[in-house]
């Protein structure tokens, strides 16, 4: 499954981290190997401390790279750093997974999404009832075409001339 997502390439999950480590202390870690757009260490609701993992975005790939090769396996605080390339967010709240923003925050695009969809549904059901119209139109002209056949053989069966006209017919083709 997470082969599938979608890797962020400037921003790097940076785990393993102390209890005392805090954001300034990482972007001080992390600065020699590029310009950093941004840190963030997600907090323990309960505790509101970190919990152990934070999150470093490089304005450049190549710097991100740069850190990761350099450090993932380093000690910090006396703890060993993970350095991976970070996964999109697929924490709780909004269509899209968002955690830090409110659950409303996508609203908008969810409304579009939701008016196409009645937009698609309102023309399939123009489309069928063109097809349905179109389909009873074609039996109309089916069953006129079958009665006026009939009416010909009725019309040859009471017109002598008719009859014989039918016979020449016959016999030139056979």
């Amino acid at each position: 499954m997470a082969a599938q997502q979608q890797v962020q390439k400037n921003t790097l999950y940076v785990g393993g981290l102390a209890e005392e480590v805090n954001e300034a202390i990482i972007h001080a870690a992390f600065i020699p190997f590029g310009d950093i757009k941004d840190v963030k260490t997600p907090l323990d609701q309960a505790t509101q401390k970190h919990r152990s993992f934070g999150f470093v975005t490089f304005l450049e790939r190549e710097d991100a790279a740069s850190a990761m090769d350099n450090m993932d396996g380093s000690e910090l605080y006396g703890r060993v750093l993970t350095v991976n390339y970070a996964l999109p967010e697929k924490i709780k709240g909004g269509e899209q997974g968002w955690a830090a923003q409110p659950i409303w925050a996508d609203a908008d695009t969810w409304f579009e999404r939701q008016q196409q969809e009645e937009e698609m549904q309102r023309m399939q059901a123009e489309n069928r009832a063109a097809m349905q119209a179109a389909e009873e139109l074609h039996r109309k002209k089916m069953a006129e075409e079958r009665e006026g056949e009939k009416e010909d053989e009725g019309r040859v069966k009471d017109d002598p001339m008719a009859r014989a006209e039918v016979e020449v017919l016959k016999q030139n083709t056979s």
